[in-house]
């Protein structure tokens, strides 16, 4: 049985009271203080881990100010606030000991949209790829770019002064912030923007905190021109935080203190909105993906693509190139990316043109493929190929594999994992292969594995050497690394800071900046933040502090994930490998990673929350000496004693009475999660919630008791089997008003859905579909079990929706076939989602020995519903092992392509078919959609896939009362907007628990595509 975890780091008294005081005092944003909220942001896609006093998410700018006017007061002087974004810092931006300020939650609105200006005013919470959306429609765009694009917000680009592949042309960040709301530490609100002339003469002499500002930064500018001429390298990546050498322009007496802003890491005040400058989006656009045999090769020959007048060049190195083929990305890029016959492929440039003139586009393309054509013919530059594309939908598959690169090398196997920390060094792009080869010498030399990838055109390429940070040598070797890659990149005129702002690495700012311009940095900090309570310790600090900078050698997530054994490390990946890299806070409803993100906006309930909550689980655990591999055995193997029982009653009445306990904690973000295992496909790292859901359950109600709810889950496959006998009695039974008002009161469940009326076993009357004997399938010819299928049932649909089992039968007939239901056999799925997992091995274990019998007759087996079906292949294997054995049940997709040459094809005709897909299906099997598609065609009909997130159901989540709202919510986020400009006739639902939310929500439901396929041949 679990201890009982009672450490939590509360909130000092100091801060504390300010928190009391700020609730008190008009601020309308949320304040949160729990062990599990602040864990959420310790952490970002760096290697460090600060756990922070408290999380505030303000509303509005007003909230801001009232924040800060109440820390000005004498009683609260020691208050100090760091603020974040998205929270994807690579280098701990964000991360701080004191009031973390997030912004992301509640201030990511489009407050202006002046199109004929090109121009937007926006609240820095909002994520980059929802400003894009929202301004498509102008045929505009904000064009600095960030593989982490789907979940960075504004802000945070401002406050690092982003940029990425493009940047040549579209420049940075700051090149595209015209102004900003920002808020000082002393609740003082200011708007920035250029300001010339007589008007700047007259901010100078403002006796105001404005004009104190605007005479320090002016006075340091202008009294150190020649050293920041000479200090600031010529290159598209600035000298960030802060940024000398573009916040003053001479020649129109122009002074800009939003430059002075972007790159401060908040540092210097909260930015709350910003004008951003808006790009028209190229009317033509082409990609030429250009193979090498060697990564060398692709560097040296890159000048070659700037001089070609090229938009962008990105390299990707053969290690990124391999993980990805690992990747279900792959699946979406293949066919763009082919081998070269006869070659190896070690290197990559993607080659992009993007033009609003149609011609010079064209010749551009021409006039590369031309050089390219000739380097091959010749045998040099090590090109062995290139592939132009100029389809856009391709190109952003393109450009969705290389964002994933990140991610894809914290998937890399072993202890020993990429981190970032000399991820984004940036040189001129004339000594970029010079510098790259000396750089991997340098890793070489250490025995260091990595990858490589980047934007050679601008110099900068992404390194991220992998290293098992629980082992405290290889903490000791970060550092050395560090410091001669500092050197390294100073060696060729270049920054270590290219993209991804300084944060812990602000240690080296003295060196790079020199003397006189970093005694300037604290003087600006000065006059900004006199008492460096704005992130303290990142940039620099003020003047007249002793404090210190941060620095490399900060406290890590390795140091309190090396307080947990190795074979407990080993035992929970699923949680354990989570990089942070945050792809989990995809903002777009249309996808479907984490919905409980998408509906809460808080980051517990999201797979890295929760991820990072079970490593903190399992560190407390081992603190007290209990071993949670040991734990599961034995549940596993003796199940629950008297004695426990009745400590679990105990325990339970303890957790009434309000006893703290950490694992309460996990366990409300744990009540979140849909258990639709999107991310355990989606997710670059497989961090895989649901699978360590279940197995945190079922050692939590080891020692708490269970609501009779999951119980009732657990054995739906043991009781519907005999419901569904007699749906005529049952049906208005439980639809009635008091068993409907008592199952809400006493279970938690709501809106059940009703039992099929026929049932399956009347629709299939005594045809021969309906007559399973195991003999006479083993006496059958080859021939005969060619044209035979053996059709598997589920709890949900044979029972739920028995039309669907009921037509695929038909369908299979229609083709020639001979379809056979097979006995039901429980799958187990209801079971393990509830962490009944000694229950679900049982089941499963029977179910694996039953299947794998009949898969030794070589028939195919098929199954409808996508979530039970894939269980066979995910849970069971990772329960069973090698004991699961090697049958395997088909989707019906998978089945019916290949049988699909068999039937003759049909001229297309008629309107379309929309397919709304069910999450776990399209996730796990990426080619969901296009298989039906090909199906459809084949039969003469055209198939559109639906780009759609979670319905909202999946599975009980749904049907349980505290969810209700929040499914709803869900369904309205994603598919009510699709469904109501969509013939309801023509869509299409793969998933039993998708069709069951629209019947509830919609009043009628969706048919499946073999219904359809069904109506086709009819």
């Amino acid at each position: 049985m679990i201890p009982r975890l009672a450490l939590q780091q509360q909130t000092t008294p100091t801060y504390y009271s300010f928190l009391e005081a700020l609730a008190d005092s008009g601020f309308r944003g949320d304040i949160e203080r729990s062990y599990a909220s602040r864990l959420a942001v310790a952490t970002d896609n760096s290697v460090y881990q600060c756990l922070p006093q408290a999380v505030v998410f303000p509303r509005s700018s007003q909230d801001l100010v009232v924040m800060l006017t109440l820390a000005a007061k004498d009683a609260y002087k020691d208050i100090r606030f760091s603020p974040r974004g998205g929270g994807t810092g690579t280098n701990g931006q964000s991360l701080n000991d004191n009031i973390v300020v997030d912004v992301s939650r509640h201030m990511n609105q489009l407050v202006t949209m002046d199109a004929d200006g090109r121009r937007v005013r926006i609240q820095t919470g909002m994520v980059k790829d929802r400003l894009n959306q929202l301004v498509a429609h102008h045929k505009l765009f904000f064009s600095p770019d960030l593989s982490t694009s789907n979940r960075a917000t504004v802000g945070g680009m401002i406050n690092t002064d982003a940029s990425g592949q493009g940047s040549l042309v579209y420049g940075k960040t700051s090149d595209h912030v015209l102004g900003v709301t920002a808020v000082l530490v002393d609740g003082t609100l200011i708007e920035t923007g250029p300001v010339s002339g007589e008007a700047l003469e007259q901010k100078l002499e403002e006796d105001s905190r404005e004009g104190e500002l605007y005479r320090c930064v002016y006075h340091s500018v202008t009294g150190n021109a020649g050293e920041i001429e000479r200090r600031f390298p010529k290159l598209n990546r600035f000298l960030t935080g802060y940024d000398l050498r573009h916040v003053y322009d001479k020649a129109s007496h122009t002074l800009d203190l939003t430059r002075i802003l972007c790159g401060s890491e908040g540092s210097l005040a909260f930015i709350t909105e910003a004008w951003l400058d808006l790009t028209p989006i190229p009317e033509y656009r082409t990609l030429v993906n250009v193979k090498y045999n060697s990564f060398e090769s692709a560097l040296r020959n890159a000048p070659l693509m700037v001089e070609a007048k090229a938009l962008s060049v990105e390299t990707v190195d053969s290690r990124v190139l391999n993980l990805a083929r690992e990747d279900i990305v792959w699946h979406s890029v293949s066919d763009l990316i082919q081998d070269v016959p006869g070659k190896v492929m070690d290197g990559l440039n993607m080659v992009e043109y993007a033009d609003q003139n149609e011609t010079a586009q064209r010749e551009k393309v021409e006039a590369l493929c031309a050089r390219l054509d000739g380097l091959i013919e010749r045998g040099e530059a090590g090109v062995i190929g290139y592939q132009v594309c100029d389809d856009l939908a391709s190109i952003n598959r393109i450009y969705g594999m290389r964002k994933k690169a990140v991610g894809l090398l914290g998937n890399a196997k072993g202890r020993k994992k990429p981190v970032a920390f000399v991820e984004d060094t940036a040189v001129p792009p004339e000594h970029l292969a010079d510098y790259i080869m000396e750089f991997r010498r340098l890793l070489d030399e250490h025995g260091l594995q990595y990858g490589m990838f980047g934007h050679v055109d601008a110099g900068v390429l992404h390194v991220r050497p992998a290293l098992d940070m629980t082992d405290p040598e290889q903490e000791v070797m970060l550092r050395r690394i560090s410091d001669k890659v500092n050197a390294l990149t100073a060696k060729y005129g270049g920054l270590m800071w290219g993209e991804h702002g300084k944060g812990f690495r602000s240690e080296y700012s003295p060196t790079f900046f020199g003397e006189v311009l970093f005694t300037e940095l604290r003087r600006i900090k000065s006059a900004f933040d006199p008492f460096n309570r704005l992130n303290p310790g990142k940039i620099c600090t003020p003047l007249d502090s002793l404090e210190q900078l941060v620095s490399v050698d900060a406290t890590k997530r390795g140091y309190f994930d090396r307080q947990i054994p190795v074979h407990v490390r080993d035992g929970f990946t699923q949680a354990m490998d989570c990089n942070g890299n945050g792809l989990c806070f995809d903002f777009d409803v249309r996808s479907p990673m984490c919905p409980s993100m998408k509906l809460s906006a808080d980051r517990r309930h999201s797979p890295k929350g929760r991820a990072g909550l079970v490593r903190e689980w399992l560190r407390q655990l081992s603190a007290q000496g209990f071993d949670p591999m040991a734990g599961e055995a034995a549940v596993q193997s003796r199940g629950t004693s008297v004695k426990n029982m009745v400590l679990r009653i105990k325990h339970t009445l303890d957790k009434r009475r309000g006893e703290y306990d950490f694992s309460h904690e996990v366990k409300e973000a744990m009540d979140g999660c849909l258990a639709c295992k999107a991310c355990s496909s989606q997710c670059p790292i497989k961090v895989d919630v649901p699978t360590f859901r279940a197995r945190f359950l079922q050692l939590y109600y080891q020692r708490y008791q269970r609501p009779p709810r999951d119980y009732l889950v657990s054995w739906v496959e043991s009781y519907t089997p005999w419901m569904a006998k007699a749906p005529g009695l049952f049906n208005p039974i439980m639809n009635h008003k008091w068993i409907q008002g008592s199952t809400s009161s006493l279970l938690g469940m709501v809106d059940m859905p009703a039992l099929s009326q026929p049932s399956l076993k009347k629709r299939l009357g005594k045809g021969p579909a309906a007559q399973f004997d195991l003999e006479q399938l083993q006496a059958m010819s080859e021939a005969e079990r060619a044209q035979t299928l053996l059709v598997v049932q589920d709890p949900f649909t044979s029972f739920y929706d028995a039309g669907v089992v009921h037509d695929l039968v038909r369908l299979a007939t229609a083709l020639g076939f001979n379809p056979v239901v097979l006995p039901f056999r429980p799958n187990g799925k209801p079971a393990h989602v509830k962490g009944f997992l000694r229950r679900f091995a049982g089941m499963a274990a029977d179910s694996a020995q039953f299947l794998n019998r009949l898969a030794r007759l070589n028939i195919p087996m098929v199954g409808v519903d996508p979530s039970l079906v894939l269980c066979y292949r995910d849970e069971y294997a990772k329960v069973l092992g090698p004991a699961r054995g090697s049958f395997e049940v088909l989707l019906p997709q998978e089945w019916l392509l290949t049988v699909l040459e068999q039937v003759p094809s049909r001229e297309q005709s008629g309107e379309p078919w929309h397919l709304f897909a069910h999450c776990t299906e399209k996730t796990a099997k990426p080619s969901t959609h296009q298989d039906w598609s090909r199906i459809f065609a084949h039969l003469g009909a055209k198939m559109e896939a639906v780009p759609v997130g979670c319905c909202g159901m999946a599975g009980t989540y749904g049907h349980e009362r505290e969810h209700v709202e929040g499914s709803r919510t869900l369904f309205a986020m994603s598919w009510a907007d699709p469904l109501s400009k969509l013939p309801r006739e023509r869509c299409l639902a793969t998933g039993f628990s998708c069709r069951s939310q629209v019947k509830r929500i919609e009043g009628e439901g969706l048919r499946h595509p073999v219904q359809a396929l069904l109506s086709l041949l009819a």
